[in-house]
């Protein structure tokens, strides 16, 4: 019996493209911030403990990947209106082959003298744009780890009710 012409020359090119690397082949994972909200503020110049900003975001993380992956290391700076004001780092999720998951995750942010401002007026229910930038590990299972980033992970709008008086 001799092999078929067109399978001996397919054959070959589907095995070679097999080894190629992962971020060749794999798409990237989006983080979308589904809604943000200051649930609290402390400010600097208190009694001794440090100021922070706590913050609740509702994550959407969308695979669009063949294969079911868990998201780790998703973290990024927390910039609003065009300032950093600190560092975020979310928990890791499990995803489904081309689904995705929501994540509620509680993040609290040092507030300094620089990023007291933005807070502020997030606090008392003005309009600021906010941005994450950062980036994240994938878990493949069998076709390992890939490192996605750094780029910008969500961005929008945010404007909540007040949560103080003045």
């Amino acid at each position: 019996m001799r092999p078929l012409p067109a399978l001996t020359a397919v054959l070959p090119a589907l095995l070679l493209g097999a080894c190629a690397p992962l971020q060749q082949i794999a798409l990237v994972p989006q983080v979308e911030v589904q809604g943000v909200r200051l649930t609290s503020l402390t400010l600097p110049g208190g009694f001794g403990r440090a100021p922070v900003a706590n913050l609740t975001l509702n994550l959407r993380v969308t695979n669009p990947n063949p294969l079911p992956l868990r998201v780790a290391n998703l973290a990024g700076s927390l910039i609003i209106d065009g300032a950093n004001v600190g560092d975020v780092t979310f928990p890791n999720v499990a995803l489904p082959a081309r689904g995705s998951a929501e994540q509620l995750a509680q993040v609290s942010v040092p507030v300094t003298l620089n990023t007291a401002a933005s807070f502020l007026k997030v606090a008392r229910g003005q309009l600021v744009t906010y941005r994450v930038d950062g980036g994240f590990t994938a878990d493949f299972g069998p076709l390992g780890l890939q490192q996605f980033g750094p780029f910008t992970l969500s961005q929008g709008q945010w404007k909540q009710d007040p949560i103080i008086p003045f």
